[in-house]
């Protein structure tokens, strides 16, 4: 009797612990790693990570301090309902110090990283105020502690004096400070600030004369340049030709960056980046240089560590909408180089290599996203990790090492710390994090490229994910997923977002299939720009090839499918609705339905421009052919629409001009409408009930389902 009841026991803990489907409290309890920073040594990393505090509504963050050499991670704050953010080291490792609201207002505060107490190192205003604290930073001879504190119109930096822990005010700049940073050897400080105090517009506010003027006039915003000891304050840039949006300087003083946005009101360059420049300073001399005239966004340059070049990132042959190329010049002067030749995919987050002969880069290529680098005399591009996932990576020039944040289909972003001879191995990153070690207790669905052929030939390649538990030969419902931007792609990353909740389908019994069609990034750019002036055509033959190779193949259920996206994604979904009856239900997220009224009400009209080769007055009759609203009466699949009552991409209105139709037709809908959200949802609840919305309307249209949307099992299950 003993033996069988035993043998009874361990069958019920074997069951208990068996992997369970993901549900959408799961998804959105998952926490995130962010704001981390290495020490100096290398020996420290101080860290975040976000906890959803239901009673509030919103994330609140605490911090980590992990030993690289090792060991669990020490969590160092414990404030409910409060956050501390912006985690940085001081020089010589022994302390942190960070931003927190704890005490109202964001304050800076320093903590041992040992542990214990923390201490408010930001100094109380006159007659005892606490202002804001917006950013700080150490200066490089560990002697000072820089922060920039007051109201945008009254904002100055102050110096707390690490050694004897006094406070005081360097600046009483009239028109208040946008940022600063530190010279290299902390003797200086850089800032910007307007021209003009917008002092009156705040009052108009206050007094309620709240009218909207769009567009209105802004004040110019320029560099100066102020010592620690002695002297004012001394104006860098100036005049109305540009006003400075972003600056760095170099690592060893010579030499700043910045960029300088147009003047004009109503200026927009034809990616949809207000039109900037990028400028490089002599700093010895207060000399300023133009670096590029064009009408493409750039990155902030950065300056080599020895001084001798300058690079950035912008389109390639500086024309909008090409695929992004690193541009390298002497920081003397000369022509621009374009680098790399002959290599197909987006160069992005440019950052030189500390013997400056190298430029290290993240790209996407395929499903996943690594780092690599260019050896820029060469043009020579070579990968440093080839990870299964996405990688984010930044280099640590003390110590030569790598801070990498890294995640895969099965496993959230966590930080991971390489050598350079350890990148293309990372069974040997050392891992820094665990945010969630919950995710053992769930069944996950199994990732796969999947790559067919399209009707024209070309070679499309997507996101798989077949059910936990899958059985071959059995066809499932298919939730096809399609991508925003639309120059996005999907990746093999970890799904932790109520956009895809993948993990939840697949727990369910669901395939998904999340195809890169025709204008996705990370195939190269004659892909990616085959869509440009043929919106929909490609894109959706793209799709419903991969739809018909899935049921070719015995996977997907013909009679069951369905389909989600979010703004780009949400366009597809109605034009999709608009010319195949083949799914069976629809869930459009901020979608577009009338080109012609979206060029009026979006906020960017450029991308509009490009995609359909013009204006509206100037292609009319194209705008109206790509308009899904123009087909609507074709329209038969059930449709559940989701829209933002504050988004300014895709507006409200198109989201009622395709209920209004569709309501008339007497195609079944349903139209939820999130308040106060802009173009993403932000807020949990309003994210937990798209999920639950969404799921419910697959589960009613594709597998016969009464309820699609159950308050009360909504309210039950979540935390109240």
């Amino acid at each position: 009797m003993k033996i069988a009841l035993s043998i009874a026991w361990l069958a019920v803990a074997v069951a208990a612990a068996a992997p369970r489907p993901m549900t959408f409290l799961d998804v959105l309890e998952l926490r995130s790693v962010q704001g981390g920073g290495l020490s100096q040594d290398g020996q420290s990393f101080v860290y975040a990570i976000d906890e959803l505090d239901w009673k509030e509504g919103k994330r609140f963050t605490d911090l980590y301090v992990a030993e690289t050499g090792g060991g669990p991670a020490r969590r160092m704050t414990f404030t409910k309902g409060k956050n501390e953010r912006d985690p940085r080291f001081a020089m010589d490792g022994r302390s942190f110090a960070f931003l927190s609201d704890r005490e109202g207002p964001n304050q800076l505060y320093l903590m041992s990283a040992g542990g214990g107490e923390a201490q408010r190192v930001s100094a109380d205003l006159k007659g005892g105020a606490r202002s804001a604290v917006r950013s700080y930073a150490f200066s490089r001879d560990g002697r000072w502690l820089a922060y920039l504190a007051g109201t945008p119109e009254s904002a100055q930096i102050y110096l707390r004096d690490l050694a004897a822990g006094a406070v005081r005010a360097l600046t009483s700049h009239e028109t208040g400070i946008d940022a600063f940073a530190w010279a290299p050897d902390s003797s200086k400080l850089y800032f910007t600030a307007p021209d003009t105090l917008p002092a009156t517009a705040r009052k108009r506010i206050e007094l309620k004369f709240d009218v909207r003027h769009t567009d209105a006039p802004q004040p110019q915003v320029h560099l100066w340049q102020t010592p620690l000891e002695g002297g004012a304050p001394n104006q860098i840039t100036s005049g109305e030709a540009y006003s400075v949006q972003s600056f760095q300087v170099s690592r060893d003083g010579a030499w700043i960056t910045f960029l300088g946005r147009s003047t004009s009101r109503y200026a927009q360059g034809p990616d949809g980046v207000y039109e900037q420049e990028a400028y490089l300073v002599e700093a010895s001399t207060g000399r300023v240089e133009r670096l590029t005239d064009n009408r493409t966004s750039e990155s902030l340059p950065a300056v080599s560590p020895d001084g001798r070049w300058v690079a950035l990132t912008a389109a390639e042959d500086f024309q909008p909408f090409r695929r992004a190329r690193a541009w390298v010049r002497a920081t003397s002067g000369g022509e621009w180089k374009m680098l790399p030749g002959g290599w197909d995919y987006d160069v992005g987050d440019l950052a030189w290599s500390k013997d400056s002969r190298s430029l290290h880069f993240v790209a996407g290529v395929g499903l996943n996203r690594n780092l690599y680098a260019i050896d820029w005399p060469s043009g020579e591009v070579r990968s440093l990790t080839s990870h299964t996932g996405v990688v984010a990576a930044s280099y640590h020039h003390e110590t030569g090492a790598y801070l990498l944040a890294a995640e895969a289909p099965d496993k959230p972003r966590e930080y991971f710390l390489a050598r350079a001879a350890d990148l293309g191995a990372p069974a040997r990153w050392n891992r820094l994090s665990a945010a969630n070690p919950q995710m053992d207790e769930f069944a996950l669905g199994a990732y796969e490229a999947f790559q067919w052929k399209a009707s024209d030939g070309e070679r499309v390649e997507g996101v798989l994910v077949k059910p936990a538990g899958y059985e071959p030969g059995k066809r499932y419902p298919l939730i096809v997923q399609i991508h925003g931007g639309p120059a996005g792609a999907y990746v093999n990353g970890f799904p932790a977002t109520y956009s895809t909740y993948v993990h939840v389908f697949a727990g369910n019994g669901y395939l998904v299939f999340q195809p890169n069609y025709r204008g996705s990034t990370n195939y190269g750019e004659r892909f990616r720009m085959q869509i440009a002036g043929d919106y929909f055509r490609q894109g959706f033959d793209d799709i419903m090839t991969g739809v018909d190779e899935l049921v070719r193949r015995g996977l997907a259920d013909p009679d069951k499918l369905g389909m989600m996206g979010w703004s780009a994604g949400g366009h597809w979904s109605n034009w999709t609705l608009t010319h195949t009856d083949r799914f069976k239900a629809i869930s459009s997220g901020a979608g577009a339905v009338n080109w012609i009224s979206m060029y009026g009400q979006t906020d960017m009209q450029s991308t509009r421009e490009f995609y359909f080769k013009g204006k509206p007055w100037e292609n009319w009759d194209h705008y109206v052919e790509v308009s899904p609203l123009k087909y609507i009466r074709n329209a038969k699949t059930p449709t559940l629409i989701h829209v933002g009552a504050d988004d300014l991409r895709v507006p409200r209105p198109q989201s009622e001009e395709l209920y209004m139709a569709l309501k008339k037709l007497g195609v079944p809908t349903e139209f939820l409408v999130y308040p106060d959200m802009g173009h993403g949802i932000t807020e949990p609840r309003y994210q937990y009930v798209k999920m639950a919305s969404e799921f419910g309307w697959f589960e009613k249209w594709l597998r016969g389902k009464e309820t699609w949307l159950d308050w009360d099992a909504i309210l039950a299950t979540v935390p109240q």
